[in-house]
């Protein structure tokens, strides 16, 4: 049975929505900037647009009969059918099953993430972690609202990003102590009903294409900064949430040039809250100080998970482009190709088998199985690491047409078309439109607007390759390799 249920900003449905449902949702009123203009409906920009049909993959797959029984389960608590990604994990096999859907998501998007709910119950389960431990301190009522929230979301199919780092300003002055006081999000009034936030959250994923934005602290902080210690939820067309969206990482509607960017691409947003005022049950940190870095910390734990689950199809996709071209262009049995192609085997399987470990040796906390931090890092750590070498495997591969092949007009001018065909062929018995192909994917993925925002992406997002040194470091049992040590040694 499907409900109507109205509230201030929106009309929902109970249950299962359908990808058409989800997009018409985004037609709410939000205030979206994009390349300096205000975008009064995102379904009829162009940009924009491609964007939301793509994170509608994860609407599509649950109404797929091939997909359902992976991306849908029944609600323990209802018995309804709702999207698996909000049941939390309760053991290796619920992991193994997330990171799955995860996986398939991601390659069904061409090697482009969805984002818009793994994201977000990343943040509800940490939120749940970390609220009975508040509550536990300071008897609060966090956990009853984190509850709620998260099943309103559930049970309405909702959509959301995290907005969690903060702008920052000076990184070398605390939030109290910046030029201004809005670098990071903050309480600005607390009134009996609810408090009113200022500030601004950077590198905020997809926030163009949900329904819900919650807010994470980005960092420990301490007592005199308290009013900075917040956590919270606000519908997207909230009154004071802005958008003001990047335009990197789209780079073209040609499916030619572009077969993978013109039609999977996510956006970024710098989300602005202007005086927003959040009702106290979307209120989930407001103060306690002590906790803001506990709740920053225990979101990375799922985060980075759901990061090193998404990597393996984009690299996939690396082994496939390299190999297909290798093939094209006659050079597939040559050593040094070879060489490079088990390089991304390695590379990528590596990765693969560090996300099933983490998972293998998860920890249950209140009945949340959480993935293995050390091992997590780890692969997150080896991907960053090595993402620049793996493009470079595949970019020498390819050749340099990457950068100085004709343009589609060019195949469609019929004084040129002849010449393009008689001289950009490969090996023979393959038609020369399907090597460019090739070699214009491989462009799209590595030589493009779209190639170097996934390249900044492997080093900053999910954290950067310092904050998973860190993380490494401090988590590994170094006495017990000492002791190890010690006794190889004769040491007493």
């Amino acid at each position: 049975m499907r409900v109507i249920i109205a509230n201030q900003h929106t009309e929902s449905i109970m249950g299962l929505r359908t990808a058409a449902e989800y997009l018409e949702g985004l037609r709410d009123g939000r205030t979206i900037y994009f390349r300096g203009e205000r975008v009064p409906d995102l379904m009829e920009h162009p940009e924009l647009r491609a964007g939301a049909e793509h994170t509608a993959l994860d609407y599509h797959l649950a109404e797929d009969e091939a997909h359902r029984d992976l991306f849908t389960a029944i609600c323990p608590e209802t018995g309804e059918r709702v999207s698996r990604y909000f049941i939390p994990p309760a053991n290796t096999e619920d992991l193994l099953q997330r990171r799955e859907m995860i996986e398939t998501s991601t390659r069904e998007g061409s090697g482009v993430v969805l984002l818009i709910k793994e994201i977000g119950t990343d943040a509800l389960f940490s939120l749940r972690l970390v609220a009975r431990q508040i509550d536990e301190k300071y008897g609060t009522g966090y956990l009853d609202r984190v509850k709620n929230y998260h099943a309103e979301c559930r049970d309405r199919d909702l959509s959301m990003a995290v907005a969690q780092t903060d702008a920052k300003g000076d990184r070398s002055r605390l939030p109290s102590q910046q030029t201004h006081p809005d670098y990071y999000v903050r309480i600005v009034e607390r009134q009996p009903d609810g408090i009113v936030v200022r500030g601004a959250k950077a590198h905020t994923t997809g926030t163009a294409f949900v329904d819900e934005v919650v807010v994470l602290p980005t960092r420990a902080i301490s007592e005199e900064d308290q009013d900075y210690a917040v956590s919270f939820a606000v519908p997207v067309n909230t009154p004071g949430v802005r958008l003001i969206a990047s335009p990197f990482g789209f780079s073209g509607e040609s499916a030619y040039h572009h077969p993978v960017s013109s039609k999977h691409h996510l956006v970024e947003t710098l989300t602005v809250f202007d005086d927003v005022f959040v009702p106290n049950e979307r209120v989930f940190l407001a103060g306690e100080w002590d906790f803001a870095g506990v709740l920053a910390n225990a979101f990375v734990e799922f985060h980075r998970f759901t990061a090193v689950s998404y990597k393996p199809p984009l690299l996939d996709l690396f082994i496939g482009a390299a190999s297909l071209i290798a093939v094209y262009n006659g050079v597939e049995k040559a050593s040094h190709i070879r060489d490079k192609a088990t390089r991304l085997i390695t590379y990528t399987e590596t990765v693969r088998a560090l996300t099933r470990a983490a998972a293998m040796d998860c920890k249950v906390v209140d009945g949340i199985a959480v993935p293995d931090t050390l091992t997590t890092n780890i692969a997150k750590y080896h991907f960053a690491n090595n993402y620049h070498e793996a493009v470079r495997d595949v970019q020498d591969i390819a050749g340099a047409l990457l950068v100085t092949g004709p343009s589609e007009a060019d195949w469609h001018n019929e004084e040129t078309r002849g010449d393009l065909e008689r001289y950009l062929g490969g090996r023979k018995g393959v038609p020369t439109m399907h090597r460019m192909k090739a070699i214009n994917l491989i462009r799209d993925l590595t030589a493009s607007d779209f190639g170097g925002y996934h390249e900044l992406l492997a080093i900053h997002a999910e954290g950067s390759l310092e904050a998973q040194k860190i993380t490494i470091f401090r988590g590994y049992d170094l006495l017990r390799c000492m002791d190890v040590a010690k006794k190889a040694a004769g040491i007493e």
